[in-house]
């Protein structure tokens, strides 16, 4: 009942700080002075500028801006603290030199959180803290909620998400993150850009719902009164690309997937797909080590990242075939199993739980693996040669027609990427994709086949590398943060009732 009591006070003098925000903003208005109503401010640096630049900038006039982060008054002089996008830094405002009227607004119309443009010149305090000289003071905007306790901040993690414009304003390591975050899909982009990848957009509305294993998004199209859906992946429109001489190929967008949410999953996130003509999955892979060498040292100045109090080393990898990785793991050589039958009985005697549907050797392969493999894969490893039953678009191998010529790749548990030599064989292709939609309908799903993309592929589809990469998952081990939802702006929320 306390709690309750504490929370119901809270709430009320939040909204006693909001009603008085309010009654200043209607005195600056009649006065004349609607904040609102500005529309420009000429800013000569930032705080970052102003700190890394002191030497050519003490003694000289700058003009600065950002939120009012602190306030302390003492009589005719006060400091406070702005904060922009770089950091903060520390104003010195006097009524002699602001003016009477202006100071008087200061002390009495301002607020934490209001925006506000300072002109003044350039000194370091008697602590060493540098600092603005304010000669000129204005409001530029009025914050009419109050900002969280400015110690703790929002430290209810759900609030830290849906109010992530509150968390961005009071945590700058979170400002921080998101901009490492861009740096990252730039480097990301420069680095297939330099090596001659062409960007590609495709379409995010699908007619069809294909029958890969996700649950797609439905919607409705009204003019053509046709159900559409969210695209799950953009592979096999790049690939129609590569059929059609693009040779080297990728896109950077938005993936949805209907599915659950944890500290690894979000219904949105984004991938990067690439392709590139005549080349296989071992050159692919020999491609993913050095984008992530690139992409880390473009980052994070080293291919030595630590996450989570772990030091993970991008200049190194392993290299296990997922049956080499099994027996690593579990003791069970696969290599050894001939049957079905037999590979049913020794996951019974192991305990490993065997789906109803994916009986076969291949699948329970797959099932060792998740059950005994992935979460040991704590530095970078690449697993390969997947059996061909979970990998309806990939090539396969010439030497053992049961595995495909396909690899994922692992870091802390988590898997981090996806790569084939892919399917060509329009034959093989048509019959795949029809097992697995015939699967999918008996699921309940609406599972079809892609008859463009089975057309492109009898039209001819040279030997091709393709890689799927989770970019957020990327970001979470070069930034260190624990969860996908640290490192989306805006992740997927229940509304609050």
């Amino acid at each position: 009942m306390e709690n309750r009591t504490e929370t119901l006070d809270e709430e009320q003098e939040l909204k006693e700080q909001a009603r008085i925000r309010r009654e200043k903003l209607a005195k600056l208005t009649a006065e004349g002075n609607n904040p609102y109503e500005k529309t420009q401010y000429a800013v000569t640096e930032n705080s970052a500028s102003v700190k890394e630049n002191f030497a050519g900038l003490e003694g000289k006039e700058v003009s600065v801006a950002g939120r009012l982060m602190s306030r302390r008054i003492m009589g005719k002089a006060s400091f406070s603290h702005i904060s922009d996008k770089d950091g903060r830094l520390q104003i010195y405002i006097t009524r002699q030199d602001v003016g009477e009227d202006t100071y008087t607004a200061y002390k009495k119309d301002y607020d934490i959180g209001d925006i506000v443009g300072v002109r003044g010149t350039v000194f370091k305090t008697q602590t060493g803290e540098v600092t603005v000289h304010a000669t000129h003071l204005e409001m530029l905007s009025k914050s009419l909620l109050p900002l969280p306790e400015k110690h703790n901040g929002l430290v209810n993690t759900d609030m830290k998400y849906r109010l992530r414009h509150v968390d961005l304003i009071m945590n700058q390591d979170v400002r921080d993150t998101f901009f490492r975050r861009a740096k990252i899909i730039k480097s990301i982009r420069d680095f297939l850009d330099g090596r001659g990848f062409v960007e590609a957009e495709t379409p995010i509305l699908l007619p069809l719902e294909i029958g890969a294993d996700a649950r797609p998004f439905r919607t409705h199209h009204n003019a053509l009164d046709l159900d559409m859906y969210l695209r799950i992946e953009t592979e096999l429109y790049l690939k129609r690309l590569i059929v059609g001489g693009f040779e080297k190929v990728y896109e950077m967008g938005r993936i949805f997937r209907n599915e659950g949410m944890d500290a690894k999953h979000n219904p949105e996130f984004t991938t990067v797909e690439i392709y590139q003509a005549y080349v296989n999955y071992f050159e692919v892979m020999d491609f993913v080590e050095e984008l992530y060498r690139y992409v880390a040292t473009e980052a994070c100045g080293t291919t030595k990242i630590p996450y989570q109090g772990v030091e993970l080393d991008f200049g190194t990898w392993e290299r296990l075939t997922m049956a080499e990785a099994v027996k690593k793991y579990s003791g069970v050589d696969f290599a050894e199993i001939l049957t079905d039958e037999e590979a049913q009985r020794i996951a019974s005697e192991k305990h490993v739980e065997v789906e109803k549907g994916k009986t076969t050797k291949g699948h329970i392969l797959a099932e060792f693996f998740d059950a005994f493999v992935e979460d040991k894969l704590i530095q970078p490893t690449f697993i390969y040669d997947y059996p061909v039953e979970i990998s309806p678009l990939a090539k396969r191998k010439p030497s053992d027609p049961a595995m495909t010529e396909r690899f994922e790749y692992f870091m802390m548990g988590m898997e981090m990427g996806n790569a084939f030599s892919e399917l060509n064989d329009p034959i093989d292709q048509r019959r795949r994709m029809s097992e697995q939609a015939e699967k999918k309908r008996a699921q309940g799903a609406n599972a079809q086949i892609d008859e463009d993309f089975l057309d492109a592929l009898e039209h001819g589809m040279p030997p091709t590398g393709g890689l799927g990469l989770g970019v957020d998952r990327l970001v979470m081990l070069l930034t260190d943060n624990p969860s996908i939802r640290d490192v989306l702006l805006f992740p997927t929320m229940k509304p609050k009732k």
